[in-house]
């Protein structure tokens, strides 16, 4: 259930359900529900239906189509987390014989496999899953239709394959692994294979008027991993907030972060709207902000998760209709009502428990060439490094423990950042990389790049 709606202002809830009214008038949706989630819970559900009496509530099922590989890829990561895979593996290493075995499982995440968008014709989503039994069927002929890493294309098939990965590698169905490993630890009771009662119809509704055809809800068989499941507002709803801090039941918050980074080249289109993808989620900067998630859709439904976790806030929005209003949109605009109504209040800041004059020491001003940076200890035991003024290189870095620290994200992911001491054991300079950070610019008593001319700064002349 959800927490009581006073949990937010009445005009948030006011706005809110203004939003979702407008989007299921105007999408002519024969019903839509949403549910917002802040501080790890839901505090805000609302639905709109064209039904007299009582309108659907976050127990509702409704299909939630290609949601469904944000799931298969956090079982994915699980393996790897196991020690079971790397990402880097290439898929014939644990699934032979498909005919994209060249392709990397981190890859088939990000949908840069190159690999074709659907499984040939019929069309997978309106037919019996019994017409494809095999992978063969899924894959078709010709596999591939672009060079591995090259690009991102959407694939469901690639997400088929990783489900087969997922049973090869456990040796249980891909809904055994489901449910044992991310639905009862996370509680995620509504979320099933099949409809349970009460869920939604699905509906087509005719573009030029007024009326609706009922959709046929088709077992997708083999490609169950790329959109088989049903889920609710409710079950959703913890599903997000377990994708913005994890839970090491299931996934840990270091892997969760890093399924919410980019791994995907985008393409130009892709740079203009601000949108990429990670591992298994969708990466989007809106109003100002990065949300991640992922949409759906199968005839007869729509659905989208949304995430903004610098804000703590997040959406999920359902509707029962092949086409019609846009839910991602809808998703952002109430991650924004509530990001801008109620804004996230800080934790009360409070000094470090303990101070090592070692790293201490390291704060402060540096200059690499003539660029001043700052370099500050913050709270959390990391060094952050960033640019005085403007823009440019910024990182954060762990501890290596022997007085070296090592970039966690940017240009210098991954780089070595090393403290160099005189004899006397005070520090001269830090190599990051090879790049040389000073306490002045271009210090004379550095190695590199100091002392480039002995009469050094001058005016001109």
């Amino acid at each position: 259930m959800t927490t009581p709606h006073e949990d937010l202002l009445p005009t948030t809830r006011r706005a809110l359900l203004h939003r979702i009214a407008v989007a299921q008038a105007e999408g002519r949706s024969p019903s839509l529900v949403a549910a917002v989630v802040r501080g790890g819970r839901a505090v805000w559900h609302g639905a709109r239906t064209s039904v007299d009496g009582h309108g659907p509530d976050e127990n509702v099922q409704y299909r939630i189509g290609s949601i469904t590989k944000t799931f298969t890829a956090v079982l994915v990561m699980r393996l790897r987390d196991e020690g079971l895979l790397d990402l880097g593996d290439l898929l014939e290493k644990h699934l032979p014989g498909t005919g994209a075995g060249e392709a990397t499982i981190a890859d088939l995440l990000a949908h840069t496999a190159g690999l074709a968008a659907e499984s040939p014709a019929p069309w997978w989503e309106r037919t019996p899953g019994t017409l494809r039994p095999e992978l063969a069927d899924v894959l078709g002929e010709q596999p591939l239709l672009h060079p591995v890493g090259r690009r991102h294309h959407y694939s469901n098939p690639g997400y088929t394959l990783l489900g087969a990965l997922v049973e090869e590698v456990r040796g249980a169905s891909w809904e055994e692994v489901l449910r044992g490993e991310i639905l009862e630890p996370l509680g995620l009771h509504r979320t099933s294979m099949q409809p349970e009662a009460p869920h939604a119809g699905g509906w087509a509704v005719h573009p030029w008027a007024d009326a609706m055809l009922p959709e046929p809800l088709e077992d997708l068989g083999r490609m169950a991993p790329a959109g088989q499941l049903w889920s609710t507002t409710g079950d959703l709803a913890r599903f997000a907030a377990f994708l913005a801090v994890g839970d090491d039941r299931v996934l840990s918050a270091e892997s969760v972060r890093e399924m919410r980074t980019p791994a995907a080249p985008a393409e130009a289109a892709d740079l203009l709207d601000g949108a990429t993808y990670g591992l298994g989620l969708q990466i989007q900067r809106r109003d100002g902000r990065l949300l991640v998630g992922h949409s759906g859709s199968l005839p007869g439904f729509l659905a989208n998760l949304t995430i903004a976790v610098e804000d703590d806030v997040a959406a999920v929005v359902l509707a029962n209709c092949t086409s019609g209003p846009l839910l991602g949109a809808v998703g952002a605009d109430l991650v924004r009502i509530v990001a801008e109504a109620e804004p996230r209040i800080p934790e009360p800041w409070r000094p470090l428990r303990e101070v090592d004059p070692a790293v201490l020491e390291l704060a402060g001003q540096w200059y690499w060439g003539t660029n001043a940076f700052g370099l500050r200890v913050t709270a959390d035991g990391l060094l952050a490094l960033g640019p005085l003024t403007g823009s440019g290189r910024r990182a954060r870095f762990r501890s290596n423990g022997d007085g070296s620290w090592t970039g966690l994200e940017g240009y210098f992911a991954g780089e070595l950042l090393r403290p160099v001491r005189r004899p006397d054991g005070a520090v001269s300079h830090l190599d990051l990389g090879s790049f040389v950070f000073t306490r002045q610019p271009y210090d004379a008593e550095a190695p590199i790049p100091g002392g480039v001319d002995p009469e050094g700064w001058r005016g001109v002349r």
